[in-house]
Order: structure tokens, then C-alpha cells, then sequence
């Protein structure tokens, strides 16, 4: 009778050097979603061997942000291995391979002998033979007495049991060292499945390099020379791509009023994204759940993923689509899980909204909800709630308060004391003080009512509608605003 395959242990190992991109979170998801869907485990395991760069702060974040997506490591309550911790079994294993005759040293490093063809199957992309005349001998231990990723990360998949690794298509090229590798330990190699990359919509590789090279771009276009808080020598550097400090790109995003464009998780959280909308949407970049299906959750894609379904074609990552992804999802909640979410969103990110609203959060909830296409979108649209106009749109003003003898302004006078007098300041009885102003205007343009009054309450001509507008902003703030505007505009 044959032996039954051992259980499916995937895993996810990153290295603890920066944030967690979202290519190494489409990892984690696969990784996960095939323990899961083959009742398996999923692993986590940090890559720490670049001492230089390795922080705990960063093993922090990336945990940080493996949990808001919902990806838990099975063995996390045991305590997450480390490569700094685990010399002693990468020791062990070199002096298997030098007594077997496996090893050179050189220059104080230890090498690897290829030479020979080597062949594997990769779970996407197929057989796979290289010729030993292509394959040099390789670094397995570096000069510091550090394993290089190569052994490392072999002696950990074959220590953890690994039997399915699940990693990007630039790790194919690295394939046929590892086979050598299990091999000349005799361990059972694991299988590979490399997924295709992600890519930039004009189709340059989506990297973490991507927001120096938007933010010194637009340093460059706008002629910038000094940037507030940071130092001139190491701005020169980061202008002529000496290095691409995050810190630097985010000092000048700021100065500049520049968006940067999300490329790691928490770049997505604070953009106003909810984690099942982005695994939704990282889900489906190289991977087709078939039958024309686009939206799921992650208990579907538990229960459905599978290699087949890999795609060997990069992906381009779509903002629009993404964003399309979110509003679909937004649209699709009721008024109250809205307000919940927006809420929870707010306390975080803006609290000084939660705290300005109060009690009429809820109905500022729903004035943005068919507005937007992430949490963040209400900050934006409705920022004029927690700050009052300082300034007003030009054309606006002309247009709709200085227009055919200042009507408009007269108008806003005429409304501002009918406003004064209202007891009731929820949205309906509102709507009804404005609807008798207007047909005491002869119901003729609604707009030389409404449009004063948004010009008062926001500085432009545009807000959600007017009755909830006035509720959310209380009378006190709206008989000031109008006031303010009044004496602005009509000196």
C-alpha cells in the first residue's frame, strides 16, 4: 500500500528589512489559502540574515499588517523562528556538505559544486531542465560565518517540513540551487510554485522604489532645492539617486501636496482600503477563480484556490480597478455597517472629524456613501465639516453671490434670518424652510437659493445635499459661516 502524503505545510518568510509589500502579501495570501483549502498548515518564518538591515521593527510592522489582512501563522504561539537563531542547523548542514565533498572555500566564504544538469517541476511554469555548463558554483556561507540565502532558506523549509513553496517568479532562477541542494542533503525536495509578478500599468516591475522615483520626479519638475527637515547633503543624495529614502520621498510628498503611490500594505490601510477588498483584488492577480467570478472573500478562496488556476503571465496592478473593487463594496454595505466602518476608520486616521461631528457622524456617514471609493474619500470631500472656508472660489462667488446686482448675496441675507428663527435643525424640516424661500422666490431657480448658501457653508459651490449639510454642521456654525461669507463677499 502506498504512503500517504505528509500534510501540506506552506509557509511565508520575509525578510524583516521594510515594509510588507503587497507581491510578499499575494504570497502570504496563496501560501494560506492552500494550507487552508488542503486542511494544511501555514507557517511564518523571518529571513533575517542581512544583519545591516534586519530590524525587529520591521518584523513588528509586517505582523502588523499580516493581521489586518486576516493571515495569521499557525505557529505564531510557539514563537516565530529567525534565521539569526538557527546557526547552529545551518552549521550543521555545511559539515554535511563538506564532508561529502560538496564545498570549496573561497576567499574565507564557502562555496557550493554545481556542475552537473539539474531538473525540477515547477507547479506553474512546468519541467524544467538547466545544463550543469550554466550553473557556477555558488556562496552557501558568507565570509562572516552567515548562511546566504541559498542554504539558509533550504535547511529552514526542509527543518519546518515544508511541502509546498509558494514564491515569486524572480526566485525561479534561484530553483535548480536549492534542488542541488535537498539533494546533496538528502532531503525530500518541497514543491515549487512560482507565481508571476506584479507589474506597474506601464508595465515596469510595481517596487518599493516606486515612490522615490514619483516623489524626485516631481522634486525635480518643481525645481525643489531645500526640503523642510531634511538635511541638504542628504537630499542632493536622494536627487541623484544615491538612495531612495522612504523618509525623504514622504518629507517632499508633503511639501509638494503629492500623493505617492501606494505600494505596501500599510500604504493601502491608510489610502482608506479594507483588507477584504485588497486580498480580493491581490487574489485575482494571477490567479483565475474561473466561471467569470471577480468578487469573493477569503473563506472562497480557502476553499477554491488551487495551482492550476495560476496564471503564467505578469499582472498589472490597477489602481481603477482596485478603486472600482472598493466602491462596489462600499455601495453594497447597509447605512449603518457604513457609518460603523467609517467611524472605526476616522478614530484612527481622523479623529478630529469623529470629535467635530459627534452625534451627526452618522449622517455624515451617509451623505458621502455613493461619493466614495475608499474610507479615506469623506476627509477629502467633506473637510469643509471640520474647517470653515477661510477663502472663496472666485467664479463661484461671481457667479452665484455677485451676479445681477448681488441677488445672490441678497438672497443668503433673506435665508440666513429664516435659518435664525428654525427650532428644528434635523435635514427635513430644513429642506422645508428652504423650499418656502424659493417658492417665495417664485419656484423659479432653486440654485440662486441653494448655491449662495453652499458658497457660504463651503467656500466653492459644491456639497452633498443641503439639508443633511446643514444638520451635520449645527445652526451656530452655519448662521456663522453665512455671517462670515456675507461680510466677506459683500464689502
Amino acid at each position: 500500500m502506498p504512503a500517504s502524503p505528509p500534510p501540506v505545510v506552506t509557509r511565508f518568510a520575509p525578510s524583516p528589512t521594510g515594509e510588507l509589500h503587497v507581491g510578499g502579501a499575494r504570497t502570504a495570501l496563496f501560501s494560506w489559502a492552500y494550507a487552508r483549502r488542503h486542511g494544511g498548515q501555514f507557517l511564518l518564518r523571518f529571513e533575517d540574515t542581512d544583519q545591516k538591515r534586519s530590524s525587529k521593527q520591521a518584523e513588528q510592522n509586517i505582523l502588523r499588517d499580516l493581521h489586518w489582512l486576516g493571515l495569521t501563522g499557525d505557529n505564531e504561539g510557539e514563537g516565530i523562528p529567525r534565521q539569526s537563531e538557527r546557526l547552529d542547523l545551518y552549521h550543521a548542514a555545511l559539515a554535511k556538505l563538506k564532508d561529502a565533498g560538496h564545498t570549496y572555500e573561497d576567499n574565507g566564504a564557502v562555496r557550493f559544486k554545481m556542475g552537473q544538469d539539474v531538473s525540477f517541476t515547477d507547479a506553474v511554469y512546468g519541467d524544467v531542465t538547466v545544463p550543469g555548463a550554466d550553473l557556477e558554483d555558488f556562496v552557501i556561507q558568507k565570509a562572516d560565518g552567515f548562511p546566504t540565502f541559498h542554504l539558509a532558506v533550504v535547511v529552514d523549509d526542509a527543518d519546518m517540513h515544508v511541502t509546498h513553496v509558494i514564491r515569486g517568479q524572480e526566485h525561479l532562477a534561484n530553483t535548480p540551487k536549492h534542488a542541488a541542494l535537498y539533494d546533496a542533503l538528502g532531503k525530500p525536495r518541497p514543491v515549487w510554485c512560482h507565481t508571476p509578478s506584479i507589474m506597474n500599468p506601464d508595465g515596469s516591475k510595481m517596487s518599493k522604489r516606486d515612490k522615490a522615483k514619483a516623489a524626485r520626479k516631481a522634486a525635480q519638475d518643481a525645481t525643489l532645492s531645500q526640503v523642510q527637515d531634511v538635511d541638504q547633503a542628504d537630499l542632493a543624495a536622494f536627487l541623484s539617486k544615491d538612495n531612495d529614502s522612504n523618509d525623504i520621498a514622504a518629507a517632499i510628498a508633503t511639501q509638494l501636496g503629492l500623493q505617492l503611490p501606494e505600494i505596501n500594505v500599510a500604504d493601502f490601510q491608510h489610502s482608506g482600503y479594507t483588507p477584504a477588498v485588497l486580498l480580493n483584488y491581490l487574489a485575482l492577480l494571477g490567479w483565475n477563480p474561473g466561471d467569470d467570478v471577480e468578487r469573493f472573500d477569503l473563506d472562497f478562496l480557502a476553499q477554491h484556490f488551487d495551482f492550476d488556476r495560476i496564471g503564467k503571465s505578469n499582472s498589472k496592478f490597477d489602481r481603477d480597478k482596485l478603486a472600482a473593487f472598493s466602491q462596489d463594496t462600499i455601495l453594497k454595505l447597509s447605512p449603518e455597517q457604513w457609518a460603523t466602518n467609517l467611524q472605526a476608520h476616522f478614530k484612527d486616521r481622523f479623529p478630529a472629524y469623529v470629535e467635530k461631528l459627534g452625534a451627526n457622524f452618522p449622517v455624515f456617514a451617509a451623505a458621502y456613501q455613493e461619493r466614495s471609493k475608499t474610507l479615506n474619500d469623506p476627509s477629502v470631500l467633506g473637510r469643509f465639516f471640520v474647517e470653515a472656508p477661510t477663502q472663496y472660489n472666485a467664479k463661484a462667488v461671481k457667479k452665484n453671490l455677485n451676479k445681477n446686482e448681488g441677488e445672490g448675496l441678497k438672497n443668503l441675507q433673506s435665508l440666513r434670518d429664516l435659518l435664525a428663527q428654525q427650532t428644528d435643525w434635523t435635514a427635513q424640516p430644513l429642506h422645508a424652510v428652504i423650499d418656502g424661500a424659493w417658492e417665495a422666490l417664485g419656484g423659479k431657480n432653486m440654485g440662486a437659493l441653494a448655491q449662495p448658501l453652499r458658497v457660504a457653508l463651503t467656500g466653492a459651490a459644491v456639497s452633498p445635499e443641503i439639508g443633511p449639510t446643514l444638520e451635520i454642521l449645527g445652526q451656530t456654525e452655519t448662521l456663522a459661516r453665512i455671517d462670515a461669507c456675507l461680510l466677506h463677499c459683500g464689502s
